[in-house]
């Protein structure tokens, strides 16, 4: 929505206030202030290009700007990507996961291709709307309805496929998720201001090189700075063989996709995380992008979060130390609550071994092993069947799991990022052997829900009490409202002083 329509706001607990009004979103554009990328654009009415607060180019005059929340409220209206700063190749605005309203869940299953697989209709009947309430709120909210918000993304989408690899337009334009190549062409142009041969030609000009064949090579841009040793060492202690790999070469994992399979390898790098993804359709990018982003929680403001944690003297040296520690999320919703089931009252080793025996006997193998990833993580029908056969242990806890697998498989639960909290822990919690411990902390990763304190977890009290923090679980709780509204990162910074024995309260 543009600055005409919408009044200024302050979000709290975001990069300062997100929404900002007018004259302070002008003062940072005029600081071409990084931070603020991705949360707004900035129109140039006298050139018709919207463009990311920190664009390079000379700073236009006030009165001739307008501000959008999304890209595709200007786009909506005439206005045309910058092909200079590229305004949809930056980390998404963090509100998505601050937020956890009608707009923010739509969003993040936009983002995953939902309208493209079940149009307007399928994103309203999963947030439990219909088509026409929800176009009204997200038109008011965000300037652009669900239709207009999925031409944004296949545009986005079209552009990456376009640039990295070498496939016929034909193809791209329907693994984008464009109706027709007309639609495609007269999109790309639209949005970009060039035909797809010319974004092509630009990018080969600049890199000099042809990509490889069946890889796509990809920048995901952060928001700095961002703690990588910190998210990999959480992900290689709970890594499950031949589905996940942690090495010095960085993070390995095979993927699960609407469409197909695929294979993913992140390495973090300054400024951006290299991502190289072996996808078996490729109209399973967008899904693929969306759901390692969220992993790696790139679109998160890790300014904010520190500066509300680094004011408790008790986290300060923590965070001092690890800087833009991010929150770890999930790419399946179903195998994130499987895991977590698993991992009740044990301890992770343990749990890892339980996981792997799991994908070792029910695992579907991948066709064409990349290197150490040979499996998929068990789908729910193959773990509601025959789960019984394979899984170790209480007997409770395999009922438990094949409980839920079987709700998941027919569709009973829904596990995904659009979720409303309180309604999936709700429904979690109606299975016997699931609680409140395992349903914040499926929320907590899934939906990249920022104000979650586990406080009965185990290793969380231990790191409370090497930290000198009360870990009685009413203690920690009332200690853990100083750290709102980003009480799940306070928390992983707790975690890790569970295997620090240099984190002492000094005061």
């Amino acid at each position: 929505m543009s600055d005409s329509r919408q009044p200024g706001r302050l979000v709290p607990g975001t990069i300062g206030p997100v929404l900002l009004d007018p004259d302070h979103r002008y003062r940072a554009v005029a600081a071409r202030d990084a931070r603020f990328d991705g949360c707004f654009v900035t129109a140039v009415r006298t050139t018709g290009i919207y463009c990311r607060p920190s664009c390079p180019a000379v700073t236009p005059k006030r009165h001739n700007v307008e501000f959008f929340v999304t890209a595709a409220a200007a786009q909506a209206v005439g206005y045309r990507a910058c092909r200079r700063c590229l305004p949809d190749a930056v980390p998404g605005s963090p509100e998505w996961n601050l937020r956890a309203d009608l707009a923010a869940r739509a969003m993040r299953l936009v983002a995953d291709g939902v309208v493209e697989r079940e149009g307007v209709a399928g994103l309203a009947r999963r947030l439990g709307y219909s088509g026409r309430h929800l176009t009204r709120v997200l038109t008011a909210e965000l300037g652009a309805g669900p239709l207009a918000l999925a031409r944004a993304h296949r545009a986005h989408s079209a552009r990456i496929l376009v640039e990295t690899t070498a496939m016929p337009f034909t193809e791209i334009a329907f693994a984008a998720g464009f109706a027709s190549v007309r639609q495609f062409n007269d999109t790309i142009r639209q949005v970009f201001a060039a035909t797809p041969s010319q974004l092509r030609a630009a990018v080969r000009r600049r890199n000099g090189q042809q990509p490889a064949p069946g890889v796509l090579t990809l920048r995901l841009p952060y928001r700095p700075p961002f703690d990588s040793a910190g998210l990999l060492a959480f992900l290689a202690a709970r890594a499950v063989p031949g589905v996940e790999h942690v090495g010095e070469d960085g993070y390995r994992r095979s993927l699960r996709l609407p469409h197909g399979i695929g294979t993913a390898h992140l390495v973090p790098k300054d400024g951006h995380v290299a991502c190289a993804l072996r996808l078996s359709d490729p109209r399973d990018v967008t899904s693929a992008v969306n759901r390692l982003r969220r992993l790696f929680d790139l679109d998160a403001d890790p300014g904010a979060v520190d500066d509300v944690l680094a004011a408790d003297p008790v986290l300060a040296p923590s965070v001092a130390a690890r800087p833009g520690t991010r929150l770890p999320g999930s790419v399946d919703g179903a195998e994130t609550v499987v895991r977590a089931v698993l991992g009740q009252q044990v301890s992770v080793a343990a749990a890892r071994t339980t996981l792997s025996a799991l994908v070792m006997a029910l695992g579907e193998p991948l066709p064409n092993p990349d290197g150490p990833l040979t499996r998929l993580f068990p789908t729910p029908e193959v773990i509601a069947e025959r789960a019984g056969e394979v899984l170790t242990g209480p007997r409770r806890r395999s009922e438990t799991v094949r409980r839920f697998a079987a709700a998941a498989a027919d569709g009973t639960l829904v596990v995904d990022a659009g979720r409303d909290h309180e309604e999936l822990a709700a429904e979690l919690c109606e299975l016997p052997g699931i609680g409140p411990w395992t349903a914040d902390y499926v929320a907590m990763r899934v939906l990249g829900a920022p104000d979650i304190l586990l406080t009965s977890d185990g290793a969380l009290r231990k790191g409370a009490a090497a930290l000198g923090l009360p870990s009685e679980v009413a203690g920690l709780q009332a200690y853990g409202r100083r750290w709102q509204p980003w009480r799940s990162y306070a928390g992983m910074h707790v975690w890790r002083a569970a295997t620090t024995k240099t984190h002492r309260r000094t005061a």
